[in-house]
């Protein structure tokens, strides 16, 4: 199968530092000899921000570009260590117009496919340091890119791993309810959905859009928490977390 795991700043870098421990506990989950993955990861400027010194999240544009910069080259030798020995891993910083262009979405779709045939894992953020769509608020976040990847590459699943179990929803005046599978989306299900977090861009609201996105388009969309031991093989096999059924047929 083909997969494309996307990891949120959450657990890559919480509080503006790389957890390495915790990203080698995600990709020891990866059964390299039976799958293809690709990694969509958030977690550049936050990582910048332990090598400029940093405390809090810059808000400030070119400041954010600075620590994406920075952490973006932490987070490659990272992986890098990581996969050393098991794969060859490829760095990709897209932006928005590498998915509005033809030209550029088709020379995206052979450089990952050609990527895949040799084995290597794609390891995958938005160009935050040039491209400050994001940063702004008018492109997105990693959450989309992801889901528009695994429509690029028409991956069989695309996995969001989060800092909580899955999406809740209110349950009246008990304790929100974990929803295990979501087949429509609703208005009042996005209106439910939280805000970003401290270190990321995203939230439960992007996860939803990004799971809609790729699901219309024929992929299997799971979001579960990356702190759970068996995440990755439990979300595809047992259904954990949150779980989006293929509502079309990929060509």
């Amino acid at each position: 199968m083909r997969i494309v795991v996307k990891v949120g700043t959450s657990l890559i870098a919480p509080g503006g530092r790389i957890d390495t421990k915790r990203m080698r506990a995600l990709v020891d989950q990866f059964d390299l000899d039976k799958h293809e993955y690709l990694m969509v990861t958030s977690g550049a400027i936050a990582s910048g921000m332990s090598g400029l010194g940093l405390e809090t999240r810059p808000t400030e544009v070119r400041l954010m570009q600075a620590c994406a910069a920075v952490g973006q080259s932490l987070l490659m030798h990272t992986y890098e260590q990581l996969f050393f020995g098991k794969k060859v891993v490829a760095q990709l910083l897209l932006s928005s117009d590498d998915f509005t262009s033809t030209l550029r979405y088709q020379n995206l779709q052979n450089a990952l496919g050609e990527l895949l045939r040799l084995g290597v894992v794609p390891i995958v953020n938005e160009n935050d340091s040039v491209s400050v769509r994001e940063l702004v608020g008018a492109f997105g976040d990693n959450d989309e890119l992801s889901a528009l990847l695994a429509t690029a590459v028409k991956a069989d699943w695309l996995i969001l791993l989060t800092d909580v179990d899955g999406f809740y929803v209110s349950n009246g005046r008990k304790k929100p309810r974990l929803l295990r599978t979501v087949r429509k989306m609703t208005a009042e299900m996005e209106a439910m959905a939280s805000g970003s977090g401290k270190m990321g861009t995203g939230g439960m609201r992007s996860k939803l859009r990004a799971a809609k996105s790729a699901s219309d388009f024929g992929v299997h969309v799971a979001i579960v928490s990356g702190r759970h031991p068996h995440a990755i093989g439990w979300a595809m096999e047992r259904k954990i977390g949150t779980y989006f059924p293929p509502q079309a047929r990929k060509d």
